[in-house]
């Protein structure tokens, strides 16, 4: 099995840890085939350099970041693959800019991740105190509307931690929404993949990325899947690749999916 991981984060975003070299580092040291720098994307449609450090690289870093991944796909040819990617956040209102910015660099793919509902960060604490239940089945509907328009603007690879809302508010998991099914037809239908996220063991929620509900209707919609640990720390690269591998074998998955050059590849499971 060609084990990977395509979701790493580094201290160019603000919360993470380590270069990007160690990163690399600790997927050699961990026995992986292929890595994937992701590190999070500038705010492009900010007029500010760097309006939030601490959350995403400035847009004057960005470049940096890319010669700095090519820089090392070369170094470490021999040993790993290196894989140059970026997780983007969706805003629906500017996706021509950020459209622009990422199709004219040579990406291997690129994650879309929705980090924001209402203006509101998903992982924000107390932010569903005081909802009713009607207030929160619609803060659900409107995070997968967003992950379905991000589908649909075929801007994406890989959609990001797609039910990481319930990070901090687990009870987010038993709200019950039809929107979730037209998001995973939208992914299916333009032929793209999902993650499987080990960070979730990091929040209050535990476990991963998404629940076992979500995947079996993923395979439903012939979804496919992909493996990233959003590692924030090099310990964290490829945590837990092997016990996802063996739980989507049990859900009936029979493949894991990756990218180079923007083109979707499979490996057996």
């Amino acid at each position: 099995m060609t084990k990977f991981d395509l979701h790493t984060h580094n201290q160019m975003c603000g919360h993470a840890i380590g270069t990007i070299e160690d990163y690399v580092k600790a997927g050699i040291d961990k026995g992986l085939k292929l890595i994937g720098i992701s590190d999070h994307a500038p705010y492009f449609h900010h007029q500010e350099d760097h309006p939030q450090p601490g959350i995403t690289m400035a847009k004057s870093e960005f470049t940096q970041y890319i010669n700095e991944v090519l820089r090392l796909k070369e170094k470490y040819a021999n040993q790993i693959e290196v894989l140059l990617g970026i997780e983007s956040d969706f805003f629906p209102q500017y996706s021509g800019v950020y459209k622009q910015f990422l199709d004219e660099q040579p990406f291997d793919y690129l994650i879309g991740s929705v980090h924001f509902v209402d203006d509101i960060s998903i992982f924000r604490k107390g932010r569903w105190d005081g909802l009713t239940n009607e207030e929160k089945v619609k803060t659900k509907e409107r995070y997968y509307h967003l992950i379905e328009q991000s589908a649909r603007s075929n801007m994406f690879d890989i959609f990001g931690h797609i039910d990481a809302m319930k990070g901090f508010y687990p009870e987010f998991s038993h709200i019950q929404v039809d929107a979730i099914d037209k998001t995973l037809q939208a992914i299916g239908e333009h032929e793209k993949v999902i993650e499987i996220n080990t960070s979730g063991k990091t929040k209050d929620c535990g476990g991963w990325y998404p629940a076992d509900g979500i995947l079996e209707r993923a395979l439903f919609y012939n979804v496919g899947v992909t493996f990233g640990s959003d590692a924030h720390d090099p310990d964290r690269v490829g945590d837990e690749f092997e016990e996802v591998q063996q739980h989507l074998k049990e859900i009936g998955f029979n493949e894991l999916h990756y990218f180079k050059n923007r083109k979707k590849y499979s490996v057996s499971i």
